[in-house]
């Protein structure tokens, strides 16, 4: 589920430029990881800086930081107190993490979790305005069951890969241990009258869900 790369380049042409620390969040990924692929693109990291900044949330959650670029992202919407939580299960990337998030200006703001993301939902106290999910995708169903009681009613949660390159669309009993978790928990989405949503189909498709 790729754009052709001359829209993006098109797209790149049409957009303000990313501001410089994600520039180099980005080259960063790019040397030090072994997916840089897992970062989220251009596109969305201006689609989430643009929600952050449209709900300005006083305090965020996000499952799955990686090497920082969605946080830094989202923290350019938080109000003048705000807070955003952040979870990564791989300590190797706890002193990366750090020195980008002093570089971005943002370490006061950003609490920076290392620990595995089903262990630490149980201890953090709600209400959050807006949460992010892109961590492991066979927990995701995990992650909604334990995140939709931390949101605010009226707020929003954000999950991406939900279109899992186009597997979701294979045969259930076909689908491999990552594709049907992720169908399940579209559908679990879906299912709950507590909840609205919509598939934004950017990249590798983002699930916007409200809670009503």
């Amino acid at each position: 589920m790729r754009n052709d790369p001359r829209l993006e380049a098109y797209f790149e042409h049409f957009s303000t430029p990313l501001p410089e620390v994600l520039l180099e969040v980005e080259r960063l990924t790019h040397l030090r990881t072994v997916w840089p692929s897992m970062m989220s693109s251009r596109t969305q990291l201006r689609l989430l800086a643009a929600v952050s900044r449209m709900i300005a949330p006083h305090r965020i959650l996000e499952i799955g930081t990686f090497t920082g670029a969605s946080a830094i992202a989202m923290a350019t919407g938080l109000t003048g107190k705000g807070e955003l939580v952040t979870l990564e299960s791989n300590d190797e990337y706890e002193p990366l993490l750090r020195n980008i998030f002093e570089k971005a200006g943002i370490t006061r703001q950003v609490h920076l979790i290392i620990g595995k993301a089903l262990e630490v939902l149980p201890l953090l106290k709600g209400p959050f305005d807006l949460v992010f999910i892109d961590a492991d995708k066979r927990e995701y169903p995990e992650y909604l069951d334990r995140v939709v009681p931390l949101t605010r009613e009226g707020g929003w949660i954000l999950a991406d890969n939900v279109l899992w390159d186009g597997k979701v669309l294979k045969d259930p009993e076909k689908m491999d241990a990552e594709t049907r978790a992720i169908h399940l928990f579209n559908r679990k989405v879906t299912d709950d009258p507590q909840l609205e949503n919509f598939i934004l189909p950017v990249r590798d498709g983002i699930m916007f869900i409200r809670k009503k």
